[in-house]
């Protein structure tokens, strides 16, 4: 595991509401990614996550933080997954946002 993976969204909802909309989300982005990605072991924190994933034979580990303005992802890649990582982030930007929009 030596490539890093940091992806930052900002966002204006504040802490509270931004954690309960990652942790409702992050459940249906699970099973919406499940042909792609396996979350073996998923850890809450206060507002971090820490996770553990699968996907193409090789492993991750990654932390979730919510912040007031931001959540930020960052995950551990293998080498082979490392080479998957700019479709990665903007998928991880794509989806966080989504989570995230003021409704």
């Amino acid at each position: 595991m030596a490539e890093p993976l940091t992806v930052s969204i900002p966002h204006r909802l504040g802490r509270d509401e931004a954690l309960r909309r990652i942790k409702s989300g992050f459940a249906g982005a699970r099973a919406h990614f499940a042909h792609l990605i396996t979350i073996s072991e998923e850890s809450w924190q206060d507002n971090r996550l820490i996770f553990h994933a699968r996907a193409l034979g090789q492993s991750a580990r990654g932390l979730l933080d919510v912040y007031e303005d931001s959540v930020v992802v960052s995950v551990e890649l293998s080498w082979l997954l490392a080479q998957f990582a700019h479709a990665a982030t903007k998928v991880i930007r794509r989806e966080g946002t989504l989570m995230l929009e003021k409704k």
